[in-house]
């Protein structure tokens, strides 16, 4: 497993499998801000949450691998 964070885009990402991007066959909004992404056989491969900022502590996301753009 792995969790990123984006600060420019305010986004979380946790992959939970070694994935290549055209490994993502489905992707379902659960609400405005969690994403999760499903493989072929409909596994959950990845989570992402937008405006984390907002829906994690400073506290958890500073312990997060920061993404530079």
């Amino acid at each position: 497993m792995q969790v990123t964070y984006d600060e420019k885009a305010d986004a979380m990402y946790i992959a939970l499998e070694n994935m290549k991007p055209k490994s993502v066959k489905q992707t379902i909004a659960l609400n405005d801000d969690i994403i999760v992404d499903f493989d072929a056989n409909k596994k959950i491969i990845g989570i992402e949450i937008l405006s984390a900022s907002k829906n994690i502590t400073k506290r958890e996301l500073g312990t997060v691998e920061k993404i530079r753009a």
